[in-house]
């Protein structure tokens, strides 16, 4: 059974539009579009846990605006170690991108011309379902907002692994919205990189569980008890 993993880069108040760049996603008038970037250059923590994250055969799951963004940028990232703009870090991941599978959420018909993309078909919640049941390696979601809120909704979300950045932002998308659904979550790991970024993973455990602070009735053998003490 194959499990879906969401990442997302969120701010303290929760915010996770347009983290990587000014025209990466203005929708709202949101103004702080790579609010994330000044943090990447002097963290490696922050390159280690991205590794970290494809240790294990993976295939993405993206909504249809982090997918033009990604199809926008990855596929044109120099991978030759002996090109003038190569950067290692970037290059590892362009290369992984290039080869495994990109699932693609979208109402509207897409021209997917990144190599080995492909649109889920159909209801997106029932397509998922039927795809996690299926042979192959685990779902990753990045960014996405919009499709996190179906999965939420939908309870399709096995594990998070958030990137916490020291800062708010006020407004934005986030990525807990209306529809999601109440359930408890257990802490799988962390750490605090040296600029402060919080990385966390989490794991879905179950219903949420109440309690009340107010202390119980005392029970008539206790009131006997405590009787018996005053003398």
């Amino acid at each position: 059974m194959r499990k879906i993993n969401a990442t997302a880069f969120v701010s303290l108040d929760g915010v996770m539009q347009a983290p990587g760049g000014p025209e990466e996603d203005p929708t709202g008038g949101f103004e702080f579009g790579g609010w994330t970037a000044n943090y990447w250059g002097a963290d490696p923590v922050l390159w280690q846990a991205i590794d970290a994250m494809f240790t294990r055969p993976v295939d993405l799951l993206l909504g249809r605006k982090t997918y033009d963004i990604f199809a926008a940028h990855w596929p044109y990232i120099p991978t030759d170690p002996n090109a003038e703009d190569y950067v290692e870090d970037h290059a590892k991941i362009a290369t992984l991108f290039r080869r495994i599978t990109k699932y693609v959420a979208s109402r509207s018909a897409l021209d997917l011309g990144w190599q080995n993309s492909e649109q889920l078909q159909g209801d997106v919640v029932e397509t998922l379902r039927a795809l996690k049941q299926s042979e192959g390696p685990d779902l990753l979601t990045q960014g996405s907002s919009d499709l996190l809120q179906t999965l939420w909704a939908a309870d399709l979300i096995d594990e998070l692994r958030l990137f916490i950045f020291p800062l708010t932002l006020g407004k934005g998308k986030r990525l807990f919205g209306v529809g999601t659904m109440p359930g408890s979550f257990e802490m799988v790991d962390s750490q605090v990189s040296p600029s402060g970024v919080v990385i966390a993973s989490y794991r879905r455990k179950g219903a949420v569980e109440v309690g009340s602070f107010e202390l119980p009735e005392p029970t008539e053998a206790e009131l006997k008890r405590r009787a018996a003490l005053k003398g």
